[in-house]
């Protein structure tokens, strides 16, 4: 599939088939998130998958209760070691590059399922300590998403995006 193709066909999905995901597939999908782009090629991100029904639904409930993720057959917690960005940036390490870290590895996720005909959803909302506790995350790992993935069972239509020319500023903000 062209990359140009997957990023505009991509949607959220929070409606699963129960189809299991075989692990092939799976690990196509986490080698993808590895090969993002990291500050200083530190590679900061951990992933935890969850298949478990239980623990699936804990991780649901923290997410304030958004049950629908339970359908999705996996959940992959996706975690921003912020030991190991600190070391060399300090501070900024910690709190901002760990973090744009795993933004880019979920993104090269989320485009390498949608191209082996998976849905997926980018869960941001959930209490951090709740999951925390769920996965038993030492305090070195930041929980950063949550990760819904499964063969889709609703096919939602694009969203409106914003006009190109309203968010791009040349040189300087505010010269179009």
């Amino acid at each position: 599939m062209d990359v140009f193709d997957a990023i505009r066909g991509r949607r959220s999905i929070r409606s699963y088939r129960s189809d299991p995901i075989p692990d092939e597939d799976l690990r196509k999908i986490l080698e993808a998130a590895i090969e993002a782009p990291s500050a200083g090629n530190l590679q900061p991100w951990v992933f935890i998958v969850v298949r478990d029904h239980a623990t699936r639904r804990a991780l649901a409930e923290a997410a304030l209760g958004q049950y629908w993720m339970v359908e999705a057959p996996v959940i992959i917690a996706v975690c921003a070691n912020m030991a190991v960005s600190s070391k060399i940036y300090g501070a900024r390490g910690r709190n901002l590059y760990c973090i744009q870290d795993t933004a880019a590895a979920i993104e090269n996720m989320l485009l390498a399922a949608y191209a082996l005909g998976y849905g997926t959803c980018w869960v941001g909302a959930f209490y951090e300590e709740e999951v925390r506790e769920v996965l038993r995350l030492p305090e070195s790992l930041r929980p950063v998403a949550l990760i819904t993935l499964g063969k889709p069972a609703e096919h939602p239509v694009k969203p409106e995006r914003k006009p190109l020319e309203s968010v791009v500023h040349f040189e300087i903000y505010g010269s179009r």
